[in-house]
């Protein structure tokens, strides 16, 4: 809407030509995101408190945890408001890849947000059903995947591009739905599954979205994808800005979320985040590059399949306690401990992934 207002005044004054610049809107768009976040934080975690509406916590795990129980959780609404804004206000709104963004962010969002409030506020234990979470997961991801499946004009755009492999790319032809579908829905598991101590997720999120930024900056510049050799995508440049108030978001939510946290995410902010991100990947065609880039949230993931399969199988567990992360707290690392050594892995691999944009 700024970005309108700009555009507009423009035309008598030649100064606000600058608004015109993807890379300055998107600076603008996270501190927007990022201003709006820490002032609506405050106001939205006594909302919360006063409603009642915190977390639980489970008795079969860390003892450190039981503390935490009551805190003010569903924070996520506090991200996807501010995501929603600063991209409202600094994007280019006739861009269809902007709205598509939005609308993944919030419907995945809205499960999310569903899922918090049966469990949280009608005091149903259960939540969503997995069976009904998972449906409308599907829902939204499949629909997204033939939508940018329709939009497709060239043949680049629905190949699998593979890193660090030169002129190297599997056309997927209408099996890139599918995969599409799996990045979404796979992408918003993981991270919902990485949230369980303070600013684990957040951050981890915030480093992928940034980098991803440049992904998609690249994709939608003609220019600097063909000399980086990546597959251009008219008008997918303007997923920047939403990259931007992601990442701003991020920010504002995670001073609030910080050890000791003053508030939790929620499914409302993981299940829109992670979904957030495996879209970011399908437009920039970097699906295999979020797949070293998030491999925190993969690893997350994947201590949960082999936790269930051994116990299924042999009824034996591998880890102490599943996602990973409260594996190493059981063995005596202490929270603060277990994240930031997951935010430094993930910085290392946000770099391997950054650098697949030349090593070809």
């Amino acid at each position: 809407m700024l970005y309108y207002l700009a555009t507009l005044l423009d035309n008598y004054i030649s100064a606000f030509n600058v608004f015109q610049y993807l890379t300055l809107r998107a600076i603008l768009g996270t501190l927007t995101a990022l201003a709006i976040a820490l002032l609506v934080g405050p106001l939205l975690i006594r909302r919360l408190t006063q409603h009642q509406i915190g977390q639980h916590v489970r008795t079969d795990g860390p003892q450190s945890h039981l503390s935490k129980a009551g805190t003010p959780t569903m924070g996520g609404t506090l991200i996807l408001v501010a995501v929603a804004l600063g991209t409202l206000a600094w994007a280019d709104l006739s861009n269809r890849y902007v709205w598509l963004l939005l609308g993944v962010t919030i419907a995945f969002g809205a499960i999310g947000f569903a899922d918090d409030y049966k469990k949280l506020v009608l005091k149903n234990s259960k939540g969503l059903s997995a069976r009904a979470k998972y449906f409308w997961q599907s829902v939204f991801g499949l629909a997204a995947a033939i939508m940018l499946y329709s939009m497709a004009k060239t043949p680049a755009e629905t190949a699998l591009l593979i890193p660090y492999a030169k002129d190297l790319a599997i056309p997927l032809g209408v099996l890139f739905v599918p995969l599409t579908y799996f990045v979404i829905v796979g992408s918003s598991n993981a991270v919902n599954l990485t949230d369980g101590l303070d600013g684990l997720a957040i951050l981890p999120t915030v480093m992928v979205a940034g980098a991803l930024a440049v992904f998609v900056y690249a994709a939608g510049n003609a220019v600097f994808a063909g000399y980086l050799g990546i597959p251009y995508v008219q008008g997918v440049g303007e997923a920047v800005v939403f990259c931007g108030a992601l990442v701003g978001a991020g920010l504002g939510f995670l001073w609030f979320n910080a050890y000791p946290a003053q508030v939790f995410m929620g499914d409302v902010g993981a299940l829109a985040l992670g979904a957030a991100l495996g879209l970011l990947a399908v437009l920039a065609r970097q699906e295999l590059v979020l797949f070293i880039m998030g491999g925190i949230f993969v690893l997350e993931t994947v201590s949960v399949m082999l936790q269930v399969a051994s116990f299924r199988l042999t009824g034996k567990r591998i880890f102490r306690m599943a996602p990973i992360h409260h594996h190493f707290e059981l063995k005596g690392w202490p929270e603060p401990r277990v994240i930031v050594r997951f935010w430094i892995i993930t910085v290392i691999l946000v770099l391997i992934g950054l650098a697949s944009l030349k090593i070809r």
